[in-house]
């Protein structure tokens, strides 16, 4: 049962963003003559089961479904260059190309990735509009690399980016605080708001991993927008100890002296510990814990307004505990499923906040001037 009367969180899904096919690439960009064609690492099926657990464990009942309309061309040009959008279209008619940087599609990936920026519209604007309290949108293809001139890092258009401008552009909320912990780094809404006071966007991933030019503290914003951009790059191996201890120290602080109206969250599941793509060692409740401090300061900052993007996670037997563990916290529920590994990696050496991450974490805060105001 939810602690809330109603059904207040909304869950926005669409059979269209499973169909989406990037090819037979394995955890390549592209194919070559040396490669055994294998299944691309950004498949359907880490998120088509997480769907599927939801129904198994009755927690989707306790959900508000929506399916939503794909992205129309006004909405999709309100982030990206038309040059880019009749690539895409050329590309989708032709039935193979790349979106720009390890971007690849086939016939329908178009139609896909416009559903899928549909979803992250359509949840924004529900819980914007106060139609419930807050949302999570399994959006395939993810968005958050993708920039307004190419796509990149399995990513066709940027769903959050979109989301928001929309949001925005319709006067819906003005302050919006984007939190990526995705292990990859946020480029996408780093690019689409750089310049912007109105929007706060942080990012904390694993150092030096994708892109590579991207992701170091120093981005911070530019012009209007100087200070309102944060990156935190964990090196590689940092667990549950160390994102906790960003968490309190730097990133629910920098958000909540921020005071968004709306959170919106790229969430990505690929800092977890079975992930192939990263190597970070977070469990389900870690993922949960995370949910439940953004959800608490929602509600102190903009009346429990929170949206969930899905991102990456390329598991496909992890990411489904870890989504279902999240969306039982974002919406209150004791819908249970047991993590068989969740001890397991918690468990595991190195998981503790360790001295050199201390340090780095501690140094962000002095740079940033950002005071911690919650004991870890």
């Amino acid at each position: 049962m939810s602690e809330r009367a109603g059904k207040t969180t909304g869950f926005f899904w669409h059979e269209r963003c499973f169909w989406h096919d990037p090819g037979a690439i394995g955890v390549f960009a592209a194919p070559n003559e040396f490669l055994q064609p294998q299944p691309a690492s950004e498949s359907p099926e880490s998120k088509r089961r997480l769907k599927n657990l939801l129904e198994v464990s009755g927690l989707i009942d306790e959900l508000e479904v929506r399916k939503a309309a794909p992205a129309n061309r006004e909405a999709l040009e309100r982030f990206h260059t038309p040059r880019y959008l009749g690539a895409l279209e050329a590309g989708s008619r032709l039935g193979i190309g790349d979106g720009g940087d390890c971007a690849p599609y086939t016939a329908g990936s178009l139609a896909a990735a416009k559903q899928s920026a549909g979803l992250a519209i359509a949840a924004v604007d529900a819980v914007a509009k106060g139609e419930m309290t807050n949302a999570y949108a399994l959006c395939r293809p993810p968005g958050h690399h993708a920039e307004a001139d190419r796509g990149r890092g399995f990513c066709l258009l940027g769903n959050i980016p979109l989301a928001v401008m929309q949001a925005r552009a319709l006067g819906l909320v003005r302050r919006v605080a984007i939190l990526d912990w995705d292990v990859h780094h946020g480029n996408g809404q780093q690019a689409a708001f750089y310049t912007a006071p109105d929007v706060l966007t942080v990012s904390i991933h694993q150092a030096g991993n994708y892109p590579l030019e991207t992701g170091t503290f120093q981005e911070r914003g530019e012009g209007a927008g100087q200070g309102t951009n944060l990156n935190l790059p964990l090196p590689p191996g940092s667990g549950i100890g160390a994102y906790r201890y960003a968490m309190h120290q730097l990133i629910l602080p920098a958000i909540e002296a921020f005071a968004p109206e709306l959170i919106v969250v790229a969430c990505g599941f690929d800092a977890g510990a079975k992930d192939p793509l990263g190597k970070m060692m977070l469990n389900s409740a870690a993922f949960a814990e995370m949910t439940a401090q953004l959800k608490a300061l929602a509600e102190r900052c903009g009346d429990g307004r929170l949206v969930m993007i899905h991102e990456g996670g390329y598991s496909e037997g992890y990411v489904p505990l870890c989504g279902h563990a999240v969306i039982a916290a974002l919406a209150g529920s004791d819908s249970v499923v047991p993590d068989p590994q969740n001890e397991e990696i918690a468990a595991w050496g190195y998981q503790e906040l360790q001295p050199h991450q201390q340090a780095l974490i501690d140094g962000w805060v002095k740079e940033s001037g950002v005071m911690p105001c919650i004991s870890p």
